[in-house]
């Protein structure tokens, strides 16, 4: 088989045939108003004759017909389109915020200034006047990315029209004389849900990149001195049972193009005060939960970051690495103050890719020193307590593409931590290598991790092959991973779990084109077998399957399935650490299916549910979810969600005594989530978004323990505890955005938060509530201000 899948690698491609259009270098200024009433566009080339992408594939235009027009001068490319419509009136125009299409049309292009085929930078505008922009990589779409350029758009009598300005500051390109940019275009007409592109793509390949065309004629340009600025200012008041807090932030963020191809970003004195909350839930499982990044810095053009999964931006800044120490070093009349997270002092990241394709990152970021305070109640003695030393953190990114589609990585991770602290190291070798047809590839990773801690080192191993084929209606993959005992990423990566060795595979089939009544669907199914690494001891088979698809109705739904096959050992359930007891499992079943209606009406809803049952016990569960939305106007929508689940009769982990011995016990745990979100634009420029969310998990234990024993049973225990849960948490975030210059924006935000975990685990929902109320509540309300200054609008300025 090895050998077939690398004669297949030196195949040659099928031709698709490049669309070109010329851009024309204009001298007279252009006003973007959507007008496009410049005598410049009368004799511009055309880019037309589009072909639709979904849900047909290559079908020619009909009536709506797009024709989109390209000028350049010294300082910036113009994009002039008319998107033909026979009844402009009938064009959704929902007003969203940046990034956020909603129910409108839109305009996209898609531009490769090194036509490579692979690095791609997407510019969108919607038929409401919204701008959207993203990062496109192998990986995929980045729409965290933000640039700043101009657009505007009209409606007319049989038309809409988009005119936009994009500034060189904007892009990255070589500086030569003549330049061919690769770039594709996008409409999409959401009132027959019909996208058309320019130059045809094949929905079958994994890689949309490599099928745009190319504008010619762009010469004598030269990349700008790309340097910006944007000082931010901060003032916040917080309450808290009766204790006011008022604070001043000042920092800077900064971009630098340190020459055509590679961009510096920092941010000196982070103020991250307006960063959303996260979706906690209570962790009962033996693995740690993971949050999405949310502080923008850590999201915006980190794509190279990303490779091989081993940057976790949320360890930067996290809970102090010596928090739980220092509050067992609290006595009799003693108090601690002990800060649950750490100061960022500065970051910076550079990234670019070189002409040979050599993409290269740096990422450091520094955090401060962190202490504890114990108070003497009676003395009033206070003793410090190093909770987090001065740390340094850093990724280094080397990823060498070539053919167009394949890349070879290397990366480093590396935390170095002050005085005794533990420092740690990760190093990675990635390979994606596909035949020149995009339709097969062979994927690796081996990674090696370091930790030096007392003075001595501990290494890990991780390696991972697969190969398969990526395209088309069949795809396919098989592969093998195995990780050592020791690997541990988790200092500035996350990992779930080490120590295992697993066997897998995977049958895809998808329908690309309308089929019956569906626009497109797919089913696949997998299955793997694992083994802990050491011992090597056989755990568990597991398989599974799904179903997707997308209605001509505009209405999606699936089905998936999961199976535990014959009894499992779970080595990781008994939290020994150290693989030497597990739990013996019955096999299990769980079935999930969810349903969406029709997004473009103004009512839509999301449903899913499922069950789970385990042979040969009473353990059961079933969940449910419900998110009704309503759009009330163009500039206002609502969505409410109910998420409900009911897990009964669960044996699992309750705690470990210090004799060793390891309980279990019976439990019934429901997870109920009430969540509201809102949002009313005044413009696309300004809105009001309301957030709201309240998790509630109670957990009841039976009376009767259980003895986790060497053979993996469980026998009766004399063990008696209270270990019953309640745990509540409410955020209600209320905040105002207002872009009032590219770039610029004022933001003002209200925070409320409540939090109780107690044992009261038998409240209903109205005494639950009241009980939370109870607590003090967290009352926070913040302004910030962020001025984006251009290094070439002030030179200008100064002129």
């Amino acid at each position: 088989m090895l050998t077939a899948l690398i004669l297949t690698l030196s195949l040659h491609a099928q031709d698709i045939k490049k669309k070109t259009v010329h851009a024309t270098r204009i001298k007279t200024p252009v006003t973007i108003d959507g007008k496009l009433n410049e005598a410049f566009w009368l004799g511009a080339d055309e880019a037309k004759n589009f072909v639709m992408f979904k849900p047909g594939d290559g079908d020619p235009e009909t009536d709506k017909k797009t024709v989109v027009k390209i000028v350049y001068d010294d300082d910036a490319i113009y994009f002039g389109a008319v998107l033909y419509d026979h009844d402009p009136t009938s064009i959704p125009t929902q007003e969203t915020t940046r990034d956020n299409i909603g129910n409108a049309d839109f305009f996209l292009i898609s531009i490769n200034p090194n036509n490579d085929g692979q690095n791609d930078t997407e510019f969108l505008v919607t038929s409401a006047g919204t701008q959207g922009d993203a990062k496109v990589t192998t990986d995929g779409e980045d729409w965290s990315w933000n640039a700043v350029w101009e657009s505007a758009i009209q409606m007319n009598d049989d038309s809409w029209v988009v005119e936009i300005r994009i500034p060189y500051s904007a892009l990255r390109f070589s500086n030569t004389n003549t330049q061919t940019w690769g770039m594709n275009i996008h409409r999409k007409i959401q009132s027959t849900n019909q996208q058309f592109t320019w130059n045809y793509i094949d929905k079958s390949s994994s890689l949309f990149t490599q099928y745009a065309g190319e504008i010619t004629g762009i010469s004598n340009i030269k990349p700008p001195i790309r340097l910006s600025f944007s000082p931010y200012t901060s003032i916040t008041s917080s309450s808290f049972d009766g204790e006011n807090d008022l604070s001043y932030s000042v920092g800077l963020d900064l971009k630098y193009g340190i020459n055509e191809s590679f961009t510096l970003d920092a941010t000196l004195i982070p103020d991250f005060g307006q960063t959303a909350f996260d979706d906690t839930v209570l962790n009962l499982g033996p693995f740690e939960q993971r949050y999405s990044e949310q502080r923008s810095f850590f999201t915006e053009g980190t794509e190279l970051f990303g490779k091989g999964r081993l940057f976790y931006s949320r360890r930067i800044g996290n809970t102090p690495i010596g928090h739980n120490d220092a509050a067992n070093m609290v006595g009799e009349n003693e108090t601690i103050d002990n800060p649950d997270k750490v100061d960022m002092l500065n970051a910076i990241k550079i990234s670019g890719r070189t002409k040979g394709n050599l993409g290269i990152g740096v990422f450091n970021a520094i955090t401060e020193k962190t202490y504890a305070r114990i108070t003497n109640m009676d003395t009033k003695a206070v003793r410090s307590i190093v909770t987090a030393p001065f740390s340094n953190y850093n990724v280094l990114v080397l990823d060498q593409q070539f053919n167009k589609t394949s890349s070879v990585t290397l990366v480093n991770t590396n935390v170095t931590r002050e005085g005794h602290f533990r420092d740690a190291n990760v190093t990675a070798l990635l390979f994606n290598i596909l035949n020149k047809k995009n339709t097969h590839f062979i994927d690796g990773s081996f990674k090696l991790s370091n930790i030096r801690e007392n003075g001595a080192n501990t290494t890990g191993f991780y390696a991972d092959l697969s190969m398969g084929k990526s395209s088309g209606n069949h795809q396919y993959e098989l592969g093998l991973s195995k990780v050592n005992d020791t690997y541990n990423i988790n200092d500035l990566g996350y990992y779930r779990q080490n120590n295992y060795k697993k066997y897998y595979g995977r049958y895809t089939y998808k329908i690309f084109k309308p089929h019956g009544k569906f626009d497109n669907y797919g089913m696949n199914i997998w299955g793997n077998i694992n083994y802990l690494d050491q011992p090597n001891t056989y755990t568990h088979t597991s398989i599974g399957g799904n179903f997707w698809g997308n209605t001509t109705k505009r209405n999606s739904l699936g089905l998936n399935v999961f199976m535990k096959l014959a009894n499992s050992k779970d080595f990781y359930e008994p939290r020994t650490g150290d693989f030497t007891r597990y739990f013996k499992q019955n096999h299990f079943t769980r079935l999930n299916g969810w349903f969406s209606t029709d997004y473009r009406k103004k009512f839509a809803i999301d449903i899913n549910g499922g069950g789970l049952l385990r042979a040969g016990t009473t353990e059961k569960g079933y969940w449910f979810g419900l998110a009704p939305r309503y759009r009330f106007t163009d500039k206002f929508q609502i969505r409410y969600g109910l998420d409900f689940e009911n897990v009964l009769n669960a044996k699992t982990y309750a705690t470990t005594l210090g004799n060793g011995q390891i309980i279990f016990g019976t439990r019934d745990s429901k997870n109920i989530v009430n969540s509201i979100s809102a949002g009313y634009n005044f413009s696309v420029k300004s809105g009001l978004n309301l957030t709201f969310r309240h998790y509630w998990s109670p957990v009841n234990y039976d009376d009767k323990f259980l003895l986790l024993n060497k053979t993996g049973d469980l026998t009766p225990s004399v063990y008696q505890d209270n270990l019953d849960i309640n745990y509540n948490i409410w955020n209600f975030d209320l905040s105002y955005s207002w872009e009032f210059a590219p770039g610029s924006q004022l933001t003002a935000i209200y925070r409320n938060s409540l939090f109780k975990s107690d044992d009261l685990a038998d409240l209903n929902f109205g005494k639950n509530l009241k009980n939370l109320f109870d607590e003090p509540m967290t009352n926070m309300f913040s302004i910030k201000c962020i001025y984006y200054l251009d290094y070439n609008n002030i030179k200008n300025w100064r002129k």
